[in-house]
């Protein structure tokens, strides 16, 4: 029980505290980004397509992205930056071919205060395919009022017009398991997403809800020259296999507009524009080394996924507010989310996730033939 000189010390800092936007009658600031599911709807996969990265045409000087810029600050030294001053609706072509390399440089970008989350869903899709075709979640929610390429970040007490069964659904999803979970989003994808757009239509009322972000290249560039040669070839298997299952719990709510992926990418991939070298692993989906045993599969991968999530020293954290904009490269990052506000405080946002190339291997490993001449392992179709 507080004692009395801390009630009173506690008193000037609550009226001081500084809270995020929330409608006094506690419904949702943008009502038409609500969540919308519907078990039936169905989409097609894009397909393989050809991919020009629009970094590849950008001035290095930045001209054009930095022009209104009143403030650059670095959120870390190996990734994230916030740019102040700048709208991303006003951008123009060659304005967005520059955010698109220095993302891929920085691997996240702060943007706040952004008008962008006032300028309609189309307006909002047009800035964001600039990057490439645009991603249609498997699962997720989309705007009750259309689009179903913004995916619909929604964390709340309860959903307007939805059954109980959805109340909480993202908490409950996270249910005897740490909602910290590093990933790249859409991994299993033939060509997963680059440059993708997270902007914050509100936030819990006080803190939380921040999003973590590492760097991939930092986290290859990290371990040892031996260590890096090795990894360098091989490939991984990767599958959505889990967060499938995760949605079928859901029963009779389940919504399952695409078919489950399963994708093999390298190890180490080669960012396209900058050509920096990155480690293309992450704990949600990727499964399993190729050509590895299960064991020494699951003994690398352990050591990688624990890499990427307690080296702080090449991560960042995002914190949000009403029209903050991330912009990050999922080609060069992984990140998680963070649940650690209370449940049933609103955090709402869309996401626009753009596919881009088809992940670069660092090297081609080369079959040695060794495998083939072992009798056990040709029976066992293991190699």
């Amino acid at each position: 029980m507080p004692t009395a000189t801390e009630t009173v010390s506690a008193a000037p800092l609550a009226a001081k505290l500084v809270k995020r936007a929330k409608n006094e009658d506690g419904s949702a600031l943008y009502p038409d980004y609500l969540p919308y599911y519907d078990p039936l709807e169905k989409v097609d996969d894009i397909g393989y397509f050809e991919h020009f990265d629009p970094g590849h045409r950008a001035d290095p000087k930045l001209p054009n992205l930095l022009a209104n810029a009143t403030r650059v600050v670095e959120l870390s030294p190996h990734v994230g930056t916030e740019i102040e001053g700048v709208q991303l609706s006003q951008l123009t072509s060659e304005g967005l071919d520059e955010l698109a390399l220095l993302a891929a440089q920085r691997g996240a970008l702060v943007f706040r205060d952004q008008d962008f989350i006032n300028i309609g869903f189309e307006a909002q899709k047009k800035i964001v395919r600039h990057f490439g075709p645009l991603h249609i979640h498997g699962w997720a929610p989309h705007p009750a009022a259309g689009s179903a390429e913004h995916m619909i970040v929604y964390d709340h007490k309860e959903y307007v017009d939805e059954p109980a069964t959805r109340d909480l659904r993202v908490r409950r999803s996270w249910k005897g398991r740490s909602p910290v979970q590093w990933h790249t989003d859409q991994s299993p994808e033939p060509q997963p997403p680059g440059a993708t757009f997270i902007a914050m239509l509100e936030s819990p009322a006080a803190a939380g809800g921040d999003t973590l972000v590492s760097s991939s290249v930092q986290a290859f560039k990290s371990l040892s020259p031996r260590f890096r040669k090795r990894l360098e070839g091989l490939t991984a298997i990767h599958a959505n296999n889990d967060s499938v299952a995760q949605e079928l719990k859901n029963g009779e709510n389940a919504v399952m507009r695409r078919r489950g992926l399963v994708q093999e990418h390298p190890v180490v991939i080669v960012h396209p524009v900058t050509k920096d070298k990155a480690l293309y692993v992450n704990p949600v989906y990727t499964k399993r080394i190729v050509g590895f045993d299960e064991e020494e599969s699951d003994y690398l991968l352990r050591f990688l996924f624990d890499h990427i999530a307690k080296r702080q020293d090449f991560q960042c954290r995002v914190r949000y507010e009403a029209g903050t904009v991330l912009v990050w490269d999922q080609r060069v990052t992984n990140h998680s989310q963070t649940l650690d506000y209370p449940a049933g405080d609103r955090r709402h946002a869309f996401r626009l996730t753009p596919l881009a190339n088809k992940p670069i291997p660092a090297k081609i490993e080369e079959d040695d033939g060794e495998c083939a001449e072992d009798y056990a392992r040709v029976q066992l179709d293991l190699c």
